[in-house]
């Protein structure tokens, strides 16, 4: 017999999708052992942001023509992935605030809707079994492309606990990536390290390959060095404790980020979200790059 039977579905402990809460960390959950690792980073986040927890599971059983007695099977599984990730936290974080909510609507944008006020939105990088692999890259960029807030998608084997190179890595393209480098700093205090701002040029390496003067070379490579020095300044001042790290790279592309996350606990990059003909917002090649190779946890920071 399911455990809905008889009883109202939210007395389990599970909230109804309602109006999205606001100033806390959301987490998405699906029982894998990658969502158990993002689950720990939320709950890390949270308790040093002396916010409240939401872990969601979105399963969207509704509208499939199921029978009743597999639509009630369906929801209990989906209730036995909220009890066990509470059931963790709890042991982990007993103070934390937790709020555990069940959607029936897909996991990508339901995490957009109640994480657009959130102060960070956690996801895995993959979802349960092989062919779910595909699934929890699909929700990571599909959340992505759309988030209002941070977003940290935890990369891989990563583990929480000491930071392994106490740096903090954000690629810088323009000053649109001030946020981003506000985050970074951020982040770099509170895990007690340096903050690197990378710049990867888009344009060719005047020391070679341009036919320019060697005038014209030193002008275009001191341009293009000041790019990450001037994006950080503001920030740089709000956190004068925190060692930084510049560079500029003329080579790569997304691949010099991802190679230098190798040497980082965390690697920030803004959210350029971008809309494609009838495909909705989808993201550009360095996120993508990112959520698929990074080496580290990746963070995404919405413009504004």
């Amino acid at each position: 017999m399911s455990r809905r039977d008889g009883k109202n579905l939210w007395e389990y402990g599970a909230h109804a999708p309602g109006p999205p809460m606001s100033g806390h960390v959301l987490v998405g959950v699906d029982g894998s052992d990658q969502a158990r690792r993002a689950l720990d980073s939320a709950a890390e986040e949270a308790r040093v942001r002396l916010a409240p927890l939401e872990i969601l599971h979105a399963w969207p059983w509704a509208g499939h023509g199921c029978g009743a007695r597999d639509q009630h099977a369906s929801i209990d599984t989906a209730l036995d992935v909220l009890d066990a990730a509470a059931g963790h936290v709890r042991e982990r974080a007993p103070e934390l605030d937790i709020v555990l909510t069940l959607s029936p609507q897909p996991a990508a944008a339901e995490l957009v809707r109640r994480g657009d006020r959130a102060a960070l939105t956690v996801l895995g990088s993959r979802g349960a079994g092989r062919s779910a692999e595909v699934l929890g890259t699909s929700v990571s960029l599909g959340v992505a492309a759309g988030c209002g807030s941070p977003l940290l998608v935890v990369r891989g084997e990563w583990l929480s606990g000491e930071p392994e190179h106490s740096r903090v890595l954000v690629g810088v393209a323009d000053d649109v990536d001030a946020g981003a480098a506000l985050f970074a700093f951020e982040e770099a205090r509170r895990r007690g390290g340096e903050m690197w701002a990378l710049h990867v040029s888009a344009v060719p390496e005047p020391s070679g390959g341009l036919r320019v003067s060697p005038a014209e070379r030193k002008t275009l490579a001191d341009s293009e060095a000041a790019v990450p020095r001037m994006t950080v300044a503001a920030a740089r001042g709000k956190f004068p404790d925190v060692g930084v790290r510049v560079d500029t790279v003329w080579t790569g592309g997304a691949g010099a980020l991802v190679e230098a996350s190798r040497a980082a606990d965390l690697v920030v990059i803004t959210a350029r979200h971008r809309h494609g003909r009838g495909l909705g917002p989808h993201t550009g090649s360095f996120t993508h790059a990112l959520l698929h190779r990074a080496h580290c946890p990746v963070a995404l920071v919405p413009v504004g």
